[in-house]
């Protein structure tokens, strides 16, 4: 069995879970998630507790039951909290404007750069390099994060691009003659 899937997740109050045979559903003050439920695992009540465990004779059930498991507390966390990333702009001349469901970004290229959002994602701008993305789900926050940054990624000798507020760019030492 897995690990992870041992662990029950819990329901805080104003959290309301359906499950059907195929699908799971949250419901939350911030919003609703749905997920499709993988064959090889069952997910049990108990109470404002859930619980994933394996199908008996399924193959990869035991690892499914540990992803199922992750998704629901993932799921849970979105409805209730949100989720939110944060992005940094670094170099002379790059600048980020939110415009309703538009980011407008300047990235030293000869054009702006306008970032659709999807829908359900909000975006802010605090300041001109700064940049945060906010969500209920977390797996469309992560990559919405990653689209923006794959705009221009920090590179290495100067560290310029967009980076994330807590990555770490290791800067290589120039060529010397």
């Amino acid at each position: 069995m897995s690990r992870i899937a041992k662990y029950p997740v819990e329901l805080p109050k104003g959290v309301e879970v359906t499950l059907t045979l195929s699908e799971v559903s949250v419901k939350g003050p911030l919003g609703s998630l749905k997920q499709a439920i993988h064959p090889a695992v069952r997910i049990e009540r108990d109470g404002d507790k859930l619980q994933c465990k394996a199908v008996a004779g399924a193959e990869s059930g035991s690892a499914q039951s540990g992803t199922m498991r992750a998704l629901l507390a993932n799921m849970v966390t979105g409805v209730t909290k949100g989720f939110e990333k944060k992005l940094t702009l670094v170099g002379v001349g790059y600048r980020a404007q939110a415009q309703g469901a538009k980011l407008n970004l300047t990235l030293g290229f000869s054009h702006p750069v306008v970032h659709d959002m999807p829908a359900g994602i909000k975006v802010e701008t605090p300041s001109q390099t700064e940049v945060v993305i906010k969500g209920i789900d977390k797996q469309v926050v992560g990559q919405v994060a990653a689209e923006v940054r794959g705009y221009r990624p920090p590179e290495p000798y100067k560290g310029k691009g967009v980076r994330y507020a807590d990555e770490v760019i290791v800067l290589k030492e120039t060529k010397k003659k």
